[in-house]
């Protein structure tokens, strides 16, 4: 990718719901839903910016050890939220494991990429052993998603956490403190000034 230009696709890892809801005095499984809002404005950002396709890490595998209350908090925000994109024009891709119980019945569909419009590839009871498993029979299972060019987390980690391994192999990482439901439209901005900045020699 030339230097000073939008990514083409950008990785966002949307954490600190629980840690927001607990500083304002919620249950943790609250502050899921407080996610969707700022999720919908990021998604139309991301389309005013000219993003070609995004992946979200909605939840992991790991995530559904939570207690029961926490993975149906985050399992109805994740549908609302798909859904919602999905009537807003969306090519939307659901990447995890539909075998499992712990997949939304309604995301199933997705499984196969549905849409015209941006592509958004939420990753769903995703996990990063699952995907690499399916080289056993020739390929990812994430193999419908290209490379990733940046990655923005917020809630302050500094880690990838299994986030498309493969594809996040020459991705710009930034990271913001703020938690997740606290999201402002400068942050993606300012996201995508500081990407403006790198170098993207891939390499060579």
């Amino acid at each position: 990718m030339a230097k000073n230009t939008t990514p083409c696709h950008v990785g966002f890892i949307p954490d600190g719901n629980r840690r927001w809801a607990a500083d304002h005095d919620l249950p943790k499984e609250a502050g899921y839903a407080y996610g969707i809002a700022p999720g919908l404005l990021l998604y139309e950002k991301c389309k005013e910016y000219g993003v070609k396709e995004t992946s979200i890490f909605c939840f992991t595998q790991d995530n559904t050890k939570r207690p029961s209350i926490q993975k149906k908090a985050f399992s109805d925000a994740t549908v609302t939220f798909a859904l919602e994109i999905v009537r807003r024009g969306a090519a939307l891709l659901v990447v995890g494991d539909e075998t499992s119980a712990q997949f939304p019945e309604e995301l199933k569909e997705f499984r196969q990429r549905q849409g015209v419009g941006m592509k958004v590839n939420l990753l769903v009871n995703y996990g990063w052993e699952w995907d690499l498993t399916g080289l056993q029979k020739g390929s990812l299972r994430s193999n419908e998603v290209s490379r990733l060019d940046l990655i923005v987390r917020w809630g302050g980690g500094s880690r990838l956490s299994g986030f498309l391994p493969v594809q996040s192999v020459y991705a710009d990482l930034y990271v913001r403190d703020e938690y997740w439901p606290d999201f402002a439209p400068q942050h993606f901005e300012d996201a995508l000034a500081w990407f403006k900045n790198q170098d993207q020699t891939l390499g060579g």
